[in-house]
């Protein structure tokens, strides 16, 4: 089990990146637009630079739904290799079966 500390932060960075995406994308469309003038692109990129590092996407972390562990998720199913073992035994993953041959 992750440090409840650092699943917090995560939800933080989640939250952060919901509020500032229609102002990123808007920003980086006008910094890509070839029809805006080096003025607008400029000051674009000034106000790009402001907006808060964890505004990305980029920075946020796939964490497991369960344990909140950071390595090893599974992107599909949203849990860790741990957990997803136990869940494809237990049978509640449908169509997910152990490999044997």
């Amino acid at each position: 089990m992750a440090k409840t500390s650092t699943i917090e932060k995560e939800l933080k960075k989640q939250l952060t990146v919901a509020k500032f995406a229609e102002k990123r994308a808007k920003l980086k469309e006008i910094i890509r637009s070839p029809k805006s003038t080096e003025e607008e692109r400029w000051e674009a990129q000034v106000q790009f630079q402001k907006l808060p590092r964890n505004a990305s996407p980029c920075r946020l972390m796939r964490r497991c739904r369960i344990t909140g562990r950071s390595r090893g998720v599974y992107q599909k199913f949203g849990l860790s290799r741990h957990k997803l073992r136990e869940a494809a035994m237990v049978g509640d993953v449908p169509g997910l079966k152990k490999a044997s041959w």
